[in-house]
């Protein structure tokens, strides 16, 4: 069965609905929901829960992606996105422990598909155990729990590589790089990362 989306116009107005797999061929704006998972360990030291991409997937397949996301169905608003985190990762969350980091537009071609996004971005603080998530094995290969301080002298290009903590990837340590990571022209991960360090350290009205 199909799933069908609200489209938009290049100045955001609604102008229709249309089946997922004419928006994606035909490049139509669409909504997203986003939300970074982040923590802090025993030790007070923040991090962000990410998800490897299943191999199977239709794009970027195998790839270092955020910790939940999901395209909004028509007729549905931005609250119903918060779906994804149980879907994704097991997390019954209600829609205001969110923390609001503004919108991000997005487009990608791979191949025939064409992806204009308006993505809704959030923080959600959790302090859950890697090993506790219960992740959606059919669309997501594994679990990584990065430290944000770790991640910011990767994507800086301080180190090469960083050894983290995963679940479902054949070790329960493994070593990433920012070729790992889907590409984004506006290095979204990076952007991600300082503002979640600044969320830990007290700022508020962040914006991605």
């Amino acid at each position: 069965m199909s799933e069908y989306f609200d489209i938009y116009d290049e100045e955001q107005q609604h102008i229709g609905v249309k089946a997922r797999d004419d928006v994606h061929r035909e490049g139509y704006w669409h909504q997203v929901f986003h939300c970074w998972v982040i923590g802090r360990d025993a030790e007070g030291s923040p991090f962000v829960i990410l998800q490897k991409r299943a191999d199977d997937k239709e794009m970027y397949a195998g790839k270092i992606d955020l910790s939940a996301a999901g395209h909004l169905e028509a007729g549905e608003s931005v609250r119903d996105g918060v779906r994804e985190l149980e879907e994704e990762l097991g997390l019954r969350v209600e829609f205001e422990a969110l923390v609001p980091m503004g919108r991000r537009v997005d487009v990608k071609k791979n191949g025939q598909l064409v992806d204009y996004q308006i993505c809704h971005v959030f923080f959600y603080e959790c302090d859950r155990g890697l090993a506790e998530y219960v992740y959606q094995v059919d669309e997501i290969a594994g679990l990584l729990k990065l430290p944000i301080a770790d991640g910011l002298r990767l994507f800086a290009g301080e180190t090469a590589s960083v050894t983290v903590d995963a679940v479902g990837l054949g070790s329960d340590r493994v070593s990433i790089g920012v070729a790992d990571f889907i590409k984004n022209v506006d290095q979204y991960a990076y952007k991600a990362l300082i503002l979640a360090r600044r969320y830990f350290d007290g700022e508020k009205d962040l914006l991605i």
